[in-house]
């Protein structure tokens, strides 16, 4: 929800009196404070432009299989340590924007091809 709402450049306010609740429940939401029901997951959708299956792009496989099966929850595995995604970093979108900003095709492309090779230096540094 927060990656899709940061593309778009919507603030937490604005989603929240979009779909009739406070910037502080959409804090909660973001979180994981506060689970989303099936309705409030619709109207979400509806506001981010999305459709309802984008929020369960990254599910667990073993717990599709458990819901598949008709036994949601059961069986479970141990839910591994908590690591946040890069993707849903502000610095990582704001880098992205930053990039699509150059209007030049070329100097993008080098900047690219420099990012990448900085990348992969940092790698080898870091493996030798």
């Amino acid at each position: 929800m927060r990656l899709r709402r940061t593309l778009l450049g919507m603030s937490q306010e604005r989603l929240g009196n979009a779909i009739g609740l406070t910037f502080q429940q959409v804090q909660k939401y973001e979180r994981g404070a506060n689970r989303i029901g099936a309705s409030r997951l619709f109207d979400l959708s509806r506001v981010l432009d999305v459709p309802v299956s984008f929020f369960f792009d990254d599910i667990n496989p073993a717990v599709a299989a458990s819901v598949a099966e008709g036994v949601p929850g059961l069986h479970e595995p141990a839910a591994a340590p908590y690591e946040p995604d890069p993707m849903m970093r502000r610095e990582t979108l704001e880098l992205v924007r930053a990039y699509y900003r150059v209007t030049d095709a070329q100097t993008r492309r080098r900047l690219f091809e420099l990012v990448k090779a900085i990348a992969n230096a940092g790698i080898v540094t870091a493996d030798a």
